[in-house]
C-alpha cells in the first residue's frame, strides 16, 4: 500500500506478525467474538449473537492482550482489531501475534482504512462483502509502513484521543435517533388507540394491549375491517416485487422495489399494506402507492369502508398489538403468525372520521420526526466518515501529528 511519508521504512506483515495457533486449554477463558467496526469484544457483550459451538476448550484458538484478531470471511468490511482481552475464540478467526517490537494499535487502526481493505479485497476469494476469505500466502505478503517507533506511539496517542472524542460523539447522536425513534412510536401508540381529544369520555375496551378508548369508539376483530388476499401470479421482469428483506423495520420504507427472487408472488394494488408474518417483531409493514407483487412471507392486506387504510397502517405498527402477535407466532427457527390468527385479533375501530383526522395528525407529526431524524443520521454518516479519514492520513503518513496536537 502508499505510504507517504517518505522517511518511513515498510515491513511485509511476515516480518510483523506470525499467527497464533496455540489452543485453548482453560475452560474458565473468557469467549470473545469480533464485531465489525467495533473490534474484539467479550461473548458475553455482543449478546450471545452467533455460533459458539461448543462448550470443549480445546475447540477454540487463545487469544492475548494486544494480538490483532481477523475474520478472514469479513476482513474486507471491517471485521479486524486488537484484543485487549485475554480469551479464546473461534477457529474461523486468524490471529496474529506481534514478531517483533512496534505498538501493536497503530496497525489495528491501519487494518481499519479503506486503502488498505481495498488491498485485502485484491487478495480475497468468495462472495464480495458476505463469504470472501482472503489468500494467507498473499496476506503475509503484502507490505505495510513501519514508522520510527517514537512516530507510532505519538500517532496511536493522537488516534485515541481524537477517535474517542469522534465516538463520543457518534454515540450522543445515535442515542438521540433512539429517542426520537421511541417518540415516533409512543406517538402512533398513543394516538391511534386513544384518538387527539384529551378530555374525551373513556371506557375499558376489554383488550389488555389497548386499555382504554374514547366511549363511542369499538372494538372488533380485524376481519371484518380487513381483508387477507392470495392471489397468485408470475411477475415479469418490468413488475414491482417486495420482498421482506428490502423492508426496513419499524420504518415503513421499501429501499429496493425490484427483489432479485424468481418466484411467484401475491398480487397487490395500491393502498394495500404488507406485513411480514415471519418474525413480526422486527415489524416489517408496507404502505403500497403502487401496484405489484408481495414475495416471501408478506402476506396482502386490504381494508374495506370500516377503515382508513392508512389509519389501520399505523395501527399495527402498535408495540402492545405487534407483541400480542408474535406471542402467537409458531416455529422456532422461523417463527411466524398464520393469517387466520392476525385476522381474528381484535383491534380499535374508531369512527371513520377521526381515522381520518388522526392520519392527518400522524403524517404530519411522524414527518417532522423523521426529517429530525434523517439530519441526525447524515451527520452520524459524516462524523463516520471523518473518522475514517483521519485514521487514513495520519497512519500512511498524510497527515504529520505530534504529542502537542
Amino acid at each position: 500500500m502508499d505510504i507517504l511519508n517518505h522517511s518511513w521504512d515498510s515491513m511485509r506483515i511476515k516480518h510483523l506478525f506470525e499467527e497464533r495457533v496455540e489452543k485453548n486449554s482453560d475452560s474458565k477463558n473468557d469467549y470473545l467474538s469480533i464485531v465489525k467496526d467495533v473490534g474484539v469484544i467479550p461473548y458475553s457483550e455482543k449478546g450471545n449473537v452467533g455460533n459458539k459451538t461448543s462448550d470443549n476448550p480445546e475447540k477454540y484458538k487463545r487469544v492475548y492482550p494486544d494480538d490483532l484478531v481477523i475474520n478472514p470471511m469479513n476482513v474486507t468490511i471491517g471485521s479486524v482489531g486488537i484484543s485487549n482481552y485475554s480469551g479464546c475464540l473461534s477457529n474461523v478467526y486468524m490471529v496474529l501475534k506481534p514478531k517483533i517490537e512496534f505498538y501493536p494499535q497503530y496497525y489495528g487502526y491501519l487494518f481499519q482504512i479503506k486503502s488498505f481493505q481495498k488491498s485485502l479485497r485484491k487478495i480475497s476469494y468468495g462472495i464480495m462483502e458476505i463469504r470472501e476469505s482472503i489468500n494467507k500466502i498473499e496476506f503475509f505478503g503484502l507490505e505495510l509502513p513501519y514508522p520510527p517507533l517514537s512516530e507510532q506511539q505519538q500517532i496511536v496517542s493522537f488516534l485515541d484521543t481524537k477517535t474517542s472524542l469522534i465516538d463520543s460523539l457518534i454515540e450522543k447522536t445515535q442515542r438521540k435517533i433512539e429517542l426520537l425513534k421511541e417518540k415516533r412510536t409512543s406517538l402512533i401508540n398513543e394516538v391511534v388507540t386513544k384518538g387527539l381529544n384529551p378530555n374525551v369520555k373513556m371506557k375499558d375496551s376489554g383488550v389488555e394491549w389497548i386499555g382504554e378508548i374514547p366511549s363511542h369508539w369499538k372494538i372488533t376483530k380485524m376481519k371484518y375491517g380487513v381483508s387477507h388476499l392470495s392471489e397468485k401470479g408470475k411477475p415479469e421482469k418490468t413488475d414491482i416485487k417486495i420482498s421482506p428483506e428490502n423492508v426496513e423495520s419499524d420504518t415503513g420504507v421499501c429501499f429496493n422495489l425490484y427483489s432479485e427472487h424468481e418466484s411467484e408472488g401475491m398480487r397487490f394494488q395500491s393502498g394495500d399494506i404488507l406485513l411480514n408474518k415471519l418474525r413480526l417483531y422486527l415489524k416489517k409493514i408496507l404502505y403500497t402507492e403502487y401496484d405489484g407483487f408481495s414475495l416471501g412471507e408478506m402476506i396482502v392486506l386490504r381494508t374495506n369502508n370500516k377503515l382508513n387504510n392508512k389509519y389501520f397502517y399505523q395501527l399495527l405498527f402498535s408495540q402492545g398489538l405487534i407483541d400480542l402477535l408474535d406471542s402467537q407466532s409458531t416455529g422456532i427457527k422461523l417463527p411466524r403468525v398464520s393469517p387466520d390468527v392476525i385476522l381474528n385479533t381484535k383491534i380499535v375501530y374508531p369512527p371513520l372520521k377521526e381515522q381520518q383526522k388522526i392520519v392527518e395528525y400522524l403524517d404530519e407529526q411522524t414527518g417532522l420526526i423523521d426529517k429530525t431524524i434523517s439530519i441526525e443520521e447524515k451527520r452520524t454518516e459524516l462524523l463516520k466518515e471523518y473518522r475514517q479519514s483521519l485514521i487514513s492520513e495520519v497512519v500512511i503518513g498524510k497527515l504529520k501529528v505530534t504529542t502537542d496536537e
